[in-house]
């Protein structure tokens, strides 16, 4: 995984401090090194012996005779001079032996501070790596100690979330309860009697209402989902929606001009459709289509209802649509993909009133076999592919080992990932 740019920066400067540092010291330990002036010159100390040995005037000559009485007397003529010459001599010597002094101290302090300053930056990283760690340690420990509060107060809003969404699902169906007694009381005035069993239906269906518009989407996402099956009907009025629902399709081919009715079990929904001027006939979708002359109809469509329906009924309904079909009308049946995992935990399960998982062969199988052509199948509703098992990273692995991983991930994406739905496709 590549570096951030800007981390990718501050290593690059880390390095160049680093290496900056490490010639610092080494050059400070050369010259931590650098020989003192008595070992770089050995024969010193003699020399200042010696010189301490010579700084004194010698001493008058001694001895008799002329030469003697000669010599005693240019001595004292000389005297004073030699007088001036020692004591300057004397305090050459002095001054020499002073600085010499001073300076091999001055040397050797010079020495000791190299010496600690050498030692203090040879131990200045090992007490910043220290430091870091130490850092790294309890940053690590806050980190943890704010993730564990994130979690605990992310489980408690989990928790009153779900109470919200419970609360929001009951409210719904009430609303739709309300909403279906209200127009079943207020249908043609009815006796009491039939008012009461006529609310208590209304009451009933309101329930899937409300769990359809709860899991099945915005009128809008539906209609927009719906919208590619419209053109399969152009030029083949008159069409009909079974199960039409809420009646998102049925607008759709009113908005294209295509004339369709719909039929529809439920009570609330019938009265939606109704409420939207759409031709909609409350009742069972077999009988609806046994009263259809044959040969009368354009296209038959039914959006998420095949898989409510019992075998022997799913067959009838097939057998019903063929025969009131006209030649070259289409039959459009959407469902649950079951092959794909997903689709089947997550959408199939999680409705009570599904009977029939149908595999995509079988749909296909049992159209033709009720005498539909150019049976064709495609799939709906892809997942997400970042909610996918995702291609693995080379990096690291023996040569072709991300190869047949990958072709694995592949196979089970297409097993437990794939469309959640599928359309059937057939021609009268």
């Amino acid at each position: 995984m590549d570096d951030h740019p800007d981390l990718a920066a501050l290593r690059a400067r880390l390095d160049e401090e680093e290496r900056a540092y490490a010639s610092l010291l080494a050059a400070l330990d050369a010259l931590a090194g650098l020989p003192l002036p008595a070992q770089r010159l050995p024969a010193l100390p003699g020399q200042m012996e010696r010189l301490n040995q010579l700084w004194s005037a010698p001493p008058p000559p001694e001895g008799g005779g002329v030469f003697g009485t000669a010599h005693r007397r240019r001595w004292k003529e000389f005297a004073p001079v030699f007088q001036r010459q020692t004591e300057f001599n004397s305090a050459l010597v002095q001054i020499l032996n002073a600085y010499l002094e001073e300076t091999a101290r001055l040397h050797a302090r010079l020495a000791e501070m190299t010496s600690a300053l050498v030692q203090y930056l040879q131990h200045v990283l090992p007490v910043m790596d220290a430091r870091d760690r130490v850092s790294s340690a309890l940053a690590t420990t806050r980190a943890e100690l704010i993730l564990e509060a994130f979690d605990r107060r992310q489980e408690s809003l989990a928790r009153r979330l779900e109470g919200l969404l419970a609360l929001r699902d009951r409210v719904e169906v009430l609303s739709e309860e309300v909403s279906a007694i209200r127009g079943a009381l207020a249908a043609d005035a009815p006796p009491p009697a039939a008012a009461a069993g006529a609310a208590a239906r209304a009451a009933e269906d309101a329930h899937y209402v409300a769990f359809e518009n709860r899991f099945r989407g915005e009128r809008a996402d539906l209609r927009e989902r719906l919208g590619g099956y419209v053109d399969v009907f152009a030029g083949l009025a008159p069409v009909v929606d079974l199960g039409c629902g809420r009646g998102e399709f049925l607008e759709l081919l009113r908005e294209r001009g295509i004339e369709a009715r719909g039929v529809e079990g439920n009570v609330q929904a019938v009265a939606v459709c109704r409420g939207n001027g759409l031709d909609v006939a409350e009742g069972d979708l077999v009988d609806f289509l046994r009263a259809q002359p044959a040969g009368s109809l354009g296209g038959v469509f039914a959006a998420q209802v095949v898989e409510h329906l019992p075998p022997a009924v799913l067959q009838a309904m097939l057998a019903e649509a063929h025969r009131a079909l006209r030649p070259g009308g289409r039959l459009v049946l959407e469902t649950v993909n079951i092959r794909s995992v997903v689709g089947f935990l997550e959408v199939y399960l999680r409705d009570l009133t599904h009977r029939t998982p149908l595999h995509p062969d079988t749909l296909s199988f049992l159209a033709a076999a009720h005498g539909f052509t150019d049976v064709r199948v495609e799939m709906r509703s892809p997942v997400d592919p970042a909610a996918q098992l995702q291609p693995v990273p080379p990096d690291g692995l023996p040569p072709g080992a991300a190869a047949v991983l990958d072709e694995n991930a592949a196979r089970l994406n297409a097993l437990l990932y794939g469309p959640e739905e599928y359309v059937l496709i057939a021609r009268r």
